[in-house]
């Protein structure tokens, strides 16, 4: 008969533990899971890089419903364990279910500490520990502007970094005379500090918070040195409070958190504690990989493969902002039993320190370069002898062993991956088990490399040393989607050799693991198609998402964004009207001139919005689309005292050319009529500075989360010039970069001077300016089809013209 296993709580260490119990047992237990959040198991490491818009919520599911059903689990969630009944080993939910136990497992996690002062209650203070306290972030950063972070920690600066990518002005406020006091000296720590105030982070340092003000959402902050600082929202990022209440409730011993054993057992032998919310030899972890230990070792006990259990665990820490590359292990500060070597580069802003006591390393900072973090935490952790290294070659891998002797010599217990606790042996394990010869089979099986990325190198080293010579180096990519391990290049190759005509042919042909595709591959294959086959394929609007659809941009509360096309931001008077009267027929909540200096309409219902296209009979301004945006331009030599051309009249004659036509991704163009750049054109897609002898052309620029500037192409005399290079450089993108992928990161990928001298060649400009044509005629054609009445076809000649 299966033992009734039950588990309070569906958190990154308990679901590892049941991971681990199917592995060494999946037939001895009928599993019941207990959450209180309305998720599938998640990833919390990554909750920083869903708040700085580098993943989604659904891209951090470590295990996904699917898998729950697939291995016999019985799943509650947003459901709350209420009383644990140890003499009739029951446990009782806030739903009033009864649920019976042989053996229980409280991996309750922990909770944002919120600090008790005046004001913490109101609205707009918030934690940074769920999915649901991420969104709320990012639905205030849509609102409002000012945001305050206390705490100058890890999570501290990677939510405050998370804000400032969403718009938000943001002071991170810390108690302390330097950030990361607990993984960081003085000296790694002004480092990071000027690096994180050059993104425009801000800070008050030694600051003690007094008092939230507000009435009933947050205003201010008062400080106990009498100043302050407005804020509009507050986040409280000074650590963590285990959740141990229904345990102690229970009668289990608890100090700061659940008191256990080496094998995770509470004081009673039928109930075991794992994670954030246990407390082994006097020490409560908040990282990851310990608690994965922890899992590991409970798993171990609970299937009856004794081991020596949790030991304890020596920590490190990364951190996972844009830009700032640090590592931390074990002591971070010398004292009367170590000796230091440090190497501080000011110019390069690179810091390397080691404390060594005894010829063995005991504590690492390193920062501006972390490569070397994992070779040194593992000689920490293996008390490796360095007598024998010179101060700089124990310091580098490239002087002391080379990468493949290093993985040669790490042991079967050295971590790799610590986001997600892998150890080699568990890589090399499933290499040879499983079969796996690339980097994303691998991650795939073990989750090695599946969160922060930063193990990568190591754990394809690992591959390409554990298989030898049948390592296939070439064979090291990643397919366009979970559904296929084909790039996109090779895809596309195949739809041209084979002469594949629809998604579904695709699909089916070149053998996609789901018939339908995804959410990921069918809008990509839709793109792939027409551009392919301009002429002869149907764009297929049920592939497309819900904005294109719609055409108009999905707001945070449902409600849609419907934005006319205005070149060049320019418009009439009957077009004002027009919108006047539209925007008080819908009782539009908002109407605002946007960035791109258009007039929006913000709040429309979802089923007025075809109607109101109808009623506006204007051309939509595509701020929904992967397409041109918009073409940014100032006034130029038509009123300006230092324009050199007519920017704005060429400025709508370049958004006439491109509109309409989709790209891989969103693209905004700018023009502006002299060297003073008012129309910010270096950080645009596309973009034109006005010079007394013709037209400066730039490309492949971004003003967003990452800023790149623009890279020089050529300077032309005319306009015309200007257009066809723009019709050639578009489409240039179109063939060749990824779906989703920015023009900037496409350049930085196939390399600027390849883009330069494919489009500085007058044969190239002309093919790619007439395959564009092509295209856009196709475009043409389908918004003509739209047009129903002759008042309607009379209005678009007017625009077209």
């Amino acid at each position: 008969m299966k033992k009734r296993l039950v588990m309070i709580g569906n958190g990154m260490a308990g679901v590892r533990t049941v991971e681990e119990i199917l592995k060494k047992d999946a037939q001895s237990f009928d599993i019941t899971i207990i959450g209180d959040e309305n998720h599938p198991n998640y990833n919390r490491i990554m909750l920083s890089n869903v708040l700085q818009g580098k993943t989604t919520v659904n891209e951090i599911n470590i295990n996904d419903w699917d898998w729950y059903k697939e291995n016999n689990i019985n799943l509650l969630t947003g459901e709350k364990v209420i009383k644990i009944d140890r003499e009739n080993k029951v446990v009782i939910t806030d739903q009033k279910k009864q649920i019976s136990y042989d053996e229980l497992i409280i991996a309750t996690g922990s909770s944002a500490f919120i600090l008790p002062i005046p004001g913490s209650d109101l609205e707009g203070v918030i934690g940074f520990r769920t999915i649901e306290d991420t969104e709320k972030m990012m639905e205030t950063a849509e609102m409002y502007k000012k945001a305050v972070v206390i705490g100058g920690g890890l999570l501290g600066l990677e939510a405050a970094r998370g804000l400032i990518d969403r718009g938000m002005d943001v002071h991170v406020v810390h108690i302390m005379p330097t950030l990361m006091e607990q993984q960081l000296d003085a000296a790694a720590a002004n480092l990071l500090r000027k690096d994180l105030e050059a993104q425009g982070m801000k800070f008050l340092m030694e600051k003690q918070t007094a008092e939230i003000c507000g009435e009933t959402r947050v205003e201010s902050l008062k400080f106990t040195d009498g100043t302050s600082v407005d804020c509009d929202l507050v986040v409280m990022a000074v650590g963590i409070r285990p959740n141990v209440a229904i345990a102690k409730e229970a009668g289990l011993e608890v100090n700061r958190a659940i008191v256990v054993n080496d094998h995770m057992v509470t004081t009673d032998d039928f109930i075991y504690a794992v994670g954030e919310c246990a407390e082994h030899r006097g020490i409560a972890y908040g990282l990851v990989a310990p608690l994965y230990e922890q899992g590991i070792a409970l798993a171990n006990h609970i299937t009856g493969k004794e081991g020596i259990g949790y030991q304890g665990s020596i920590l490190s820490t990364q951190l996972k902002v844009a830009g700032c590359d640090l590592f931390s292990g074990g002591k971070i500060h010398e004292d009367d039993q170590t000796e230091a070597i440090i190497v501080h580069d000011q110019f390069a802003k690179k810091y390397k320190k080691i404390l060594i006591t005894d010829n063995k390393i005991v504590g690492i900072v390193l920062y501006g370069d972390a490569s070397d973090g994992n070779r040194l935490f593992n000689m920490m952790k293996k008390q490796a002898d360095i007598s024998e290294y010179t101060s700089t070659s124990v310091l580098s891998s490239a002087d002391a062993s080379g990468e493949e002797d290093l993985v040669a010599t790490m042991s079967a217990e050295d971590t790799v991956c610590g986001c997600n606790g892998v150890t080699k042996g568990t890589i090399v394990q499933s290499i040879l088990e499983q079969g796996l010869t690339t980097f994303e089979q691998v991650k795939g099986c073990t989750k090695a490399g599946g969160s922060c990325g930063k193990c990568k190198p190591m754990v394809e080293s690992i591959l390409a040393h554990t298989l030898g010579d049948s390592f296939d180096a070439s064979a090291q990519k990643m397919g366009m989607c979970s559904c296929t391990e084909l790039t996109r290049d090779e895809v596309v190759a195949q739809i041209l050799e084979k002469g594949l005509k629809t998604p579904k042919e695709v699909r089916n042909v070149l053998g996609f693991a789901h018939e339908e595709g995804c959410s990921k591959c069918r809008p990509a294959l839709n793109y792939y198609m027409r551009m392919l086959l301009p002429e002869e394929y149907e764009d297929d609007k049920a592939s497309r998402f819900v904005n294109e659809k719609m055409e108009g941009n999905i707001q945070k509360d449902g409600t849609f964004s419907v934005i006319p096309r205005m070149y060049g931001g320019t418009t009439t008077a009957e077009d004002l009207i027009r919108i006047g009267e539209v925007a008080k027929k819908y009782n539009v909540p908002l109407v605002k001139v946007t960035g791109a200096s258009r007039i929006g309409l913000y709040g429309v219902k979802k089923e007025d919005v075809p109607q109101m296209w109808e009623d506006l009979g204007m051309r939509s301004g595509y701020a929904y689309s992967k397409s041109l945006r918009n073409v940014k331009s100032c006034v130029g030599s038509r009123f300006c005292r230092f324009g050199t051309q007519d920017s704005l009249g060429l400025g709508i004659k370049l958004e006439q050319a491109i509109e309409m036509v989709d790209t891989p991704h969103k693209m905004k163009m700018g023009i502006t009529g002299c060297p003073r750049n008012c129309a910010e054109v270096l950080t645009k897609d596309y973009g034109v500075v006005c010079v007394e002898n013709g037209y400066q052309i730039y490309f492949g620029g971004n003003g967003g989360t990452e800023v790149r500037e623009c890279d020089l192409l050529t300077t032309v005399k005319t306009e015309e010039e200007v257009i066809t290079l723009a019709k050639a450089y578009v489409q240039l993108y179109r063939e060749h970069a990824n779906y989703g992928e920015r023009t900037a990161p496409w350049v930085e990928r196939v390399g600027v001077e390849w883009v330069k001298e494919t489009l500085l060649k007058e044969k190239n400009i002309k093919l790619l300016a007439e395959r564009f044509e092509r295209a856009k005629g196709t475009y043409q054609e389908a918004w003509s089809s739209i047009l129903q009445d002759e008042k309607k076809k009379e209005m678009y000649q007017v625009v077209r013209n």
